[in-house]
């Protein structure tokens, strides 16, 4: 009987790498999404999708039931936290391991999480929970401005804004409360100190510390990623303080079982904890390019039962580059990738839209291009290389037609 790896959703960076991952160890990866064709690596037709409501915990359990006379069930995990608790009840549900449910519901809830933090002696920004627009008012006034509005329970910055004055502030909370926003959840909003600052990403499996990524996001008021580099190019006071902070999250939180990802801000008082993410960073290939260490197989190593792997077996710089528009308006052509792809020390170059395509900002992840990842046995040599391929892109967008009266 074949040995089958379920996965529940999927996501355009880290989906693909999973399916590879799962055959490279000899599982049939098997994803279950209420939209299979949502993901491109999935339309091909030769990797498992199954169609199923993936919000429903009991069609899930269905689902695997039926799957499990067919295939012996190695493990069953996900790319994207949104399913990540589920995953962890389905895991309970069938005796395998996986992530605690309750203490991922708790890390996916913002305000939760911030409690926990703050009860943990973990440094964290100034916060306030709102439920209306009188609530983000008195909370903006209480903490001062500038401050970050985001929705209690989000991914991927989607909702996120920094409110530099009131009128900013008036303006998201309107779109967050008046209908244009589509909770997944009922609303309920976290109004934060602005953290000000560097911004790195510690990345961790199980209790283990991995290594430290810098971020750079691009022009406020959103916070949407432009670049990177792993490992962060830090002092060993830093580095230290920072690796401290970080593993400091995991009991308070709950966890310790798989992976996570904790985002930080160097401020004038030190490192500041600013979301910790209870999966996989996107793009994590960065750490296997850098160190030889590929997190997603030695994540899957722990889904089916087996010990992981973390050892460095070399030390390279890795840096990475989000392809992000700056406009609205239709994609007229996008080049270069290919020629972008043939630069020595190009790791990879991945385009997500396709020419004729409208392009409408959302200031999240979602609006990205495409990114082009490079590496070299050191810092300087693989910011050049990273520069030389991003500058052989280039695209052109003809902006919406404006309304006339």
């Amino acid at each position: 009987m074949a040995r089958a790896l379920i996965l529940v959703e999927g996501t355009r960076s880290n989906g693909p790498l999973y399916v590879q991952a799962a055959q490279q160890l000899g599982l049939h990866p098997i994803t279950l999404s209420a939209n299979p064709a949502q993901y491109d690596y999935l339309a091909t037709g030769s990797i498992e999708a199954i169609q199923v409501e993936t919000t429903n915990l009991d069609a899930l359990i269905h689902e695997c039931s039926r799957l499990r006379g067919i295939y012996e069930i190695a493990g069953i995990t996900s790319a994207t936290e949104s399913f990540y608790a589920t995953v962890g009840k389905l895991c309970r549900h069938f005796d395998l391991p996986g992530p605690n449910p309750t203490s991922i519901e708790r890390c996916c809830d913002k305000f939760a999480q911030r409690q926990l933090l703050a009860e943990g002696g973990v440094p964290i920004p100034a916060y306030r929970l709102a439920v209306n627009t009188a609530d983000v008012k008195n909370a903006a006034a209480e903490i001062g401005l500038p401050v970050i509005v985001k929705p209690a329970v989000g991914i991927g910055s989607s909702g996120v804004r920094l409110c530099r004055n009131v009128d900013e502030l008036a303006e998201h909370t309107i779109y967050l409360l008046g209908g244009k926003y589509i909770w997944r959840s009922l609303p309920r909003i976290l109004v934060e100190e602005f953290a000000q600052g560097p911004h790195y990403i510690a990345h961790t499996m199980g209790n283990e510390f991995i290594g430290i990524e810098s971020a750079e996001f691009g022009p406020p008021p959103h916070f949407v990623f432009r670049e990177g580099i792993f490992p962060a190019p830090l002092g060993d006071d830093e580095y230290k303080r920072i690796v401290d902070v970080s593993l400091s999250c995991l009991p308070a939180l709950g966890l310790g079982w798989g992976p996570a990802a904790i985002e930080l801000r160097w401020t004038k008082l030190g490192p500041v904890v600013i979301e910790v993410n209870p999966r996989l960073a996107g793009g994590c290939q960065t750490v296997q390019l850098a160190y030889g260490v590929d997190l997603i197989t030695e994540h899957i190593k722990l889904v089916h039962g087996n010990e992981c792997d973390l050892r460095r077996s070399h030390s390279h710089t890795a840096a990475w580059r989000c392809l992000n528009p700056d406009r609205d308006g239709i994609l007229d052509w996008i080049d270069g990738g290919s020629h972008a792809a043939a630069v020595p020390g190009v790791a990879e170059v991945k385009l997500h839209i396709k020419p004729k395509t409208a392009i409408f900002r959302k200031g999240d992840y979602r609006d990205s291009l495409g990114y082009v990842i490079a590496v070299s046995p050191n810092l300087a040599q693989t910011k050049a290389i990273l520069q030389r391929a991003v500058d052989l892109i280039d695209w052109s967008i003809t902006p919406f037609p404006t309304l006339r009266e």
